[in-house]
């Protein structure tokens, strides 16, 4: 036996200003990547389980997940495509009709989008006449986008490539960046990126979901492994201002469950006042206890509550001999799968509109993903809905099950059944 002392595990340290991390938001266990889907050769195979153990730093306030698995990873091959997503597109459509108008974009604009998926956004500005560039890791989704005549770059944006690209395209006059934010764990590298790309006078626009909101309103589906941060306002500015970018502007859009959209522009532009809703913002985290640590001790017992809650619906409804699937396989309904430890023994199958996902497995929990025709030819009792944000849209789209008297779950921000 050796006589040598087991090391001693030391403390992750925060991604942007290197503070020992002793604090937990919340522990979910392990799970396996969210939008990797396992095909019929996978089954055979074991799966990867890394920590979902999110923590928070207490001098800049950022919540994080250690990085376990690169982006490279994850992102490489992707299996989220935005344009599947009715209401998504339309949040799209409106937010390029607003900056055309706000910034006075035309043919001699240029606008860039990082993490531009499959085109949902980029579309609405070439409609207008307006010059694009895409930067999408995910090479099958960068296809689409191309496919649609939307000049698409297949790379990680950092603060070298960002200058590379700004070269090469030319300087962006509005650079977007919608919901990849909270997807690199290099934070201060990727943002000095996004202001590498910026013209002098040019906007960048960044929208994430609130972290705020997501407390408030129980969304822990909302952490998994892509997701290696979740932010605040205060934590946002912070990362900013280090690197070079100072807030102008603010506002709250209702994406994700309640997600901010920040403007920025470089730190010694003027040409863009400060508006009063920043300090609205700030004040408004403040009283929520943003920067009071006991503010995110609370969060863990609730999520453990709308766990035991959903296990309890779902458990009697078997019992009585009822049917149960899933609409959706969105990231966060493989982590809300896999922290309920939910199976076939609850849902029969699961369904989704894309049929990159379909004939495959949801990971960890391996359900059959079928599309939603399934539902028809099968009428199950109840439709578990994954994408809770999306219930509106999905619940007009499945309005047929009425006809056999079809009931829906909800399961956040707490467990709902409805007609």
């Amino acid at each position: 036996m050796s006589s040598q002392a087991a090391p001693i595990a030391t403390a992750p340290q925060c991604r942007h200003c290197g503070t020992e991390l002793r604090h937990t938001l919340v522990d979910l266990g392990s799970s396996p990547l969210c939008n990797t889907l396992l095909d019929t050769q996978s089954l055979r195979r074991g799966e990867s389980f890394y920590p979902l153990h999110v923590r928070i730093c207490d001098e800049c306030f950022l919540a994080q997940l250690e990085e376990f698995v690169s982006p490279q990873e994850i992102f490489t091959e992707y299996s989220y495509f935005s344009s599947y997503s009715e209401s998504f597109v339309a949040h799209a459509r409106a937010y390029a009709h607003m900056a055309i108008e706000r910034f006075g974009l035309d043919e001699r604009s240029k606008v860039v989008e990082v993490a531009s998926n499959d085109g949902y956004l980029l579309q609405h500005f070439i409609e207008r006449g307006i010059p694009v560039l895409g930067i999408e890791p995910a090479l099958n989704v960068a296809a689409v986008a191309r496919q649609k005549g939307i000049p698409t770059i297949t790379e990680f944006l950092g603060s070298a490539s960002g200058a590379a690209i700004r070269e090469r395209e030319g300087p962006a006059d509005l650079v977007a960046a919608n919901n990849v934010l909270a997807h690199t764990p290099t934070i201060n590298d990727f943002v000095a990126g996004l202001r590498n790309l910026l013209a002098d006078s040019g906007v960048l626009t960044v929208e994430f979901p609130h972290l705020m909101r997501l407390i408030e309103d129980n969304l822990f589906d909302t952490i998994y492994h892509e997701h290696f941060s979740y932010l605040s306002f205060y934590a946002v500015e912070r990362v900013f201002a280090s690197q070079g970018l100072r807030v102008f502007d603010v506002e709250e859009v209702a994406t994700h469950g309640g997600s901010l959209r920040v403007y920025a522009c470089r730190a010694e532009y003027t040409g863009h006042a400060t508006a009063p809703r920043v300090q609205a913002m700030r004040d408004a985290e403040k009283e929520f206890g943003i920067t009071d640590l006991r503010t995110y001790a609370r969060f863990a017992d609730r999520v453990e509550q709308t766990k035991r809650d959903l296990l309890s619906c779902l458990i009697g409804l078997r019992n009585a001999g009822k049917r149960i699937v899933g609409y959706g396989v969105p990231g966060k309904g493989n982590t809300l799968l896999n922290y309920c430890g939910i199976r076939t023994d609850f849902l029969d199958y699961m369904v989704d509109r894309n049929p990159y996902k379909q004939g495959k497995f949801t990971p960890g929990t391996r359900i059959p993903i079928h599309a939603p025709g399934r539902i028809a030819e099968t009428k199950p009792d109840y439709i578990l809905i994954m994408p809770w944000n999306l219930r509106e849209e999905i619940m007009r789209q499945l309005d047929y099950v009425r006809a056999w008297g079809a009931k829906f779950i909800v399961p956040i921000p707490r467990v709902q059944v409805l007609d």
